[in-house]
């Protein structure tokens, strides 16, 4: 069976906010946490 996989432009988004939350926060245990809040939202 094979996994499905999210449109191109959905993974730049996430790709894009993962760079931004990174940049602009420098805990990583709080960048995870945004990270992951951004997995659920979509």
């Amino acid at each position: 069976m094979k996994k499905k996989r999210l449109p191109n432009s959905t993974r730049k988004f996430i790709r894009r906010e993962k760079a931004r939350i990174r940049a602009e926060i420098l805990d990583i245990k709080e960048q995870e946490k945004q990270i992951q809040k951004l997995y659920k939202k979509i």
